[in-house]
């Protein structure tokens, strides 16, 4: 009980950071639906502009590659962006397809001397994420 009174304060981060994406993923969906007029709707009718508010969301992109032989080209197999640092953190981390492209994620908090902790999602929720990490390129 006391551990969850700890990461409170992160959690609700982790909380605020999967609304946030929620939104940006939900304004994409609606670029790509809408023909570029005016529907009343509070968000870009421009598909570009969605797609470079979600890279301009992330702190940083990393990759990292799977066992390979000495020599061999390695292809990154796992994915982490970081979403915001400090006290509290978030992070998605997930696994990369062949073509570089996120067919997982999860969501991930900590704050200030505490381990990364797996914050709960739904399956539409991790479809969202996934949505989310599809705009950006993981490849070399």
């Amino acid at each position: 009980m006391e551990n969850t009174h700890k990461d409170a304060r992160a959690r609700e981060q982790a909380g605020a950071q999967l609304a946030s994406i929620e939104e940006l993923v939900t304004c994409l969906e609606h670029a790509e639906a809408c023909d570029n007029t005016e529907c009343g709707a509070d968000c870009t009718h421009n598909e570009d502009e969605a797609r470079e508010a979600i890279l301009a969301d992330a702190l940083s992109v990393q990759v990292r590659s799977d066992w390979h032989t000495p020599g061999d080209t390695a292809d990154a197999g796992e994915y982490k962006i970081l979403l915001c640092w400090g006290g509290p953190s978030v992070q998605i981390l997930g696994a990369l397809d062949e073509h570089g492209q996120p067919y997982s994620a999860e969501l991930q908090y900590q704050d200030w001397f505490t381990e990364w902790m797996d914050y709960p999602l739904t399956d539409d929720e991790e479809q969202m994420l996934i949505k989310y990490t599809q705009q950006f390129y993981f490849d070399q």
